[in-house]
C-alpha cells in the first residue's frame, strides 16, 4: 500500500514562510512527477507547482518567484518552501504523485492534505 503523508502546514503572518514535506513509503520502485495542489473554500482545486524524477520545475503564476518546490529522491519526499505568503494563499495543500509501486505497477496517488492559513 502506497501513502503520501504531508505535514508543515500551520498559521503564519502575511509575509511569513512555511516549508511543507510530503513523504511516500510504501513498496515503491521509482516515483515520476510529483505535485502541490491547493484548495481553498468554496474555490476549485488548483495546480501550485510540480517536479520531475529529473528536477524540472512548473509553477502556477500566483506563485511564481515565492515558492519552490524540491524533492529528496533517496527519501521519496517532495518539499514546497512557501516565502512571501498572503491570505489568499490560505488553502489546503495536498501532494501527489505518479508512483510506481512492485505488483501494482503505476498510479496516482494522493495526501490527505495539510491546512495552511496565512492572517494576522
Amino acid at each position: 500500500q502506497v501513502q503520501l503523508v504531508e505535514s508543515g502546514g500551520g498559521l503564519v503572518q502575511p509575509g511569513g514562510s512555511l516549508r511543507l514535506s510530503c513523504a511516500a513509503s510504501g513498496s515503491i520502485f521509482r516515483i515520476n512527477t510529483m505535485g502541490w495542489y491547493r484548495q481553498a473554500p468554496g474555490e476549485e482545486r488548483e495546480l501550485v507547482a510540480t517536479i520531475t524524477n529529473g528536477g524540472s520545475t512548473d509553477y502556477a503564476d500566483s506563485v511564481k518567484g515565492r515558492f519552490t518546490i524540491s524533492r529528496d529522491n533517496a527519501k521519496n519526499t517532495v518539499y514546497l518552501q512557501m516565502n512571501s505568503l498572503k491570505p489568499e494563499d490560505t488553502a489546503v495543500y495536498c501532494c501527489n504523485g505518479d508512483i510506481g509501486a512492485y505488483r501494482r505497477g503505476y498510479s496516482w496517488y494522493w495526501g490527505q492534505g495539510t491546512q495552511v492559513t496565512v492572517s494576522s
